[in-house]
């Protein structure tokens, strides 16, 4: 077994050169006038990234705390962390990194650099849980299965499983959070919602069609996969 030194370290959530921090800008006439409507969709963004650099050490902290929380008492993930300790790898507070992102993300894996939590999306305890679970569900299956990187197919079944595993798609969360109050067959139209918004992000996939078609085909076989769960945990 590799220790936890061995998991592929996440890249820097960080561009090469952060923004200049405006505090003429940041302030609550500029909050206020936001909120009513007054200003155009770009100084919103810039508000939010503003918002993000006076709250970086604040928001990376919470992330942390919260995460040590739940390697040592969230029963999902403590069992995926023993799965992957199986396939050879740990992964532990230590090589699982909160920084801050500068696009609207939660979280993030890459088959070289590792797992990622976006601080500045992640506000609660319950947030942080289904993005570690999602994140290391993609680890458990880059690990277990003979996984091509090159293949979207393969992407496109990680996604499923990470989505239909996590939590993330449970009943709650999608009513309270998301507003979506369809019942039936709420599960798998989250999931795939989910997995193909996921699809549609990678730069080889070349449009929304596209994208469902390969949630589409690997659907089946892959939305009834729930290694390493005996069933779909929640």
């Amino acid at each position: 077994m590799t220790d936890s030194s061995s998991l592929p370290q996440p890249p820097t959530a960080q561009p090469p050169e952060s923004p200049v921090f405006d505090k003429d800008f940041y302030t609550w006439t500029t909050f206020f006038s936001l909120l009513a409507g007054q200003r155009p969709a770009e100084d919103r963004a810039k508000y939010m990234r503003m918002r993000d650099l006076a709250n970086e050490e604040a928001d990376c902290k919470k992330c942390e705390k919260h995460l040590t929380y739940l390697f040592n008492y969230s029963p999902v993930v403590r069992f995926m962390r023993d799965e992957i300790k199986k396939l050879g790898t740990d992964v532990n507070p230590t090589n699982v990194r909160c920084k801050r992102c500068t696009t609207r993300q939660t979280g993030g894996f890459d088959l070289h650099y590792g797992i990622l939590l976006c601080a500045n999306e992640l506000q609660t305890r319950g947030q942080i849980e289904d993005t570690v679970t999602h994140e290391m569900v993609h680890l458990y299956d880059n690990l277990r299965f003979k996984f091509n990187d090159l293949d979207l197919k393969h992407h496109a079944c990680t996604e499923i499983r990470a989505s239909t595993l996590s939590g993330e798609c449970r009943f709650a969360r999608e009513f309270f959070k998301r507003g979506q109050t369809t019942i039936t067959q709420q599960l798998q139209e989250c999931v795939r919602r989910r997995a193909t918004l996921s699809m549609r992000n990678r730069s080889s996939v070349r449009d929304d069609v596209h994208a469902a078609q390969l949630v589409n085909e690997v659907w089946d076989s892959c939305f009834n996969d729930t290694r390493p769960f005996d069933e779909i945990y929640r």
